[in-house]
């Protein structure tokens, strides 16, 4: 078998199977890990981050597993744009008036999780809440 110009064998695919099989966020959007969904359609979920670290956090996911942005192929161009248009859709939804789009990009850059996810953050109504907001300093 060959990916991308390089060999894979047998027990490469089925090690790749296997982080597949074993993605939280593929097991969500399977619907075979409950989760508080706020949107659903075939290619995209939005749901509340289990450990959030705003007063509103959701995840907006794509359905295929994708590693992260840094594995993003040209057919995952709609993907990627349809996953950033439901987040202003949700931010909408939710009544937020200001919000942050992260993606973390491998361990280095912060990601936990093996699978392409968009964080929208909000609801900071408070003085105090804003200056405690992750990356404050970004837009000064």
């Amino acid at each position: 078998m060959v990916n991308n110009g390089f060999k894979t064998t047998i027990h490469d695919s089925l090690f790749i199977i296997q982080i597949y099989m074993d993605c939280i966020f593929c097991k969500i959007g399977k619907k075979e890990v409950s989760s508080d969904i706020l949107y659903e359609d075939d290619g995209v979920m939005v749901f509340k981050d289990a450990q959030p670290s705003a007063p509103v956090h959701y995840l907006i996911i794509p359905k295929e597993h994708i590693q992260s942005i840094a594995h993003l192929e040209g057919n995952h161009r709609d993907v990627l744009a349809k996953i950033i248009y439901k987040a202003k859709e949700s931010a909408e939804k939710l009544n937020l008036k200001g919000y942050k789009l992260v993606f973390n990009v491998g361990r280095e850059g912060g990601q936990v999780i093996d699978h392409l996810h968009l964080h929208l953050l909000g609801g900071w109504a408070k003085e105090e809440d804003v200056g405690a907001m992750p990356g404050p300093g970004l837009d000064k």
